[in-house]
């Protein structure tokens, strides 16, 4: 089973602006999450469009891979907090206010979903059968009518 991944360091934005762009594709099928992040309406997922295809990329590099990129899925993706840029802005009354500026890294792991011999592709679903609500069980001995 191949496992690879891909990095970007520094990316002008918070950690956990991020995250919310990443929880999404988690889990997700390599083209499906590269639809989902060209939709988004967050800035940063095109920033975690990019690691995403150099972690593909780097998967269809390695030793043993069977050239179906169909096979990865984001097995992991996660972003950790870069260094903060520390910037001053300008009070009234000679004060100062600290703006601080985050960033981020971003990491996505791509992995190679394991495959039955003899497998040709992915069944088809079925629904699941319906099953009638159960009756409740009648009661052991009728009550006594009331004289």
């Amino acid at each position: 089973m191949i496992e690879a991944q891909a990095t970007a360091k520094y990316i002008r934005t918070s950690a956990q602006k991020a995250g919310l762009v990443l929880d999404l594709i988690r889990g997700c099928d390599v083209n499906k999450a590269i639809a989902l992040l060209q939709f988004s309406r967050k800035h940063v997922a095109r920033d975690v469009s990019k690691v995403l295809r150099s972690a593909i990329a780097n998967a269809q590099q390695k030793d043993g891979f069977g050239g179906d990129v169909e096979r990865l899925f984001v097995s992991a993706c996660y972003a950790d907090q870069g260094p903060s840029m520390k910037r001053i802005r300008p009070a009234p009354m000679g004060r100062a206010f600290r703006v601080v500026k985050r960033t981020a890294h971003l990491t996505v792991c791509v992995a190679e979903r394991a495959q039955a011999i003899g497998d040709s592709g992915p069944k088809p679903r079925r629904r699941a059968a319906v099953k009638p609500a159960a009756k409740p069980a009648a009661k052991a001995a009728p009550k006594a009518a009331k004289k």
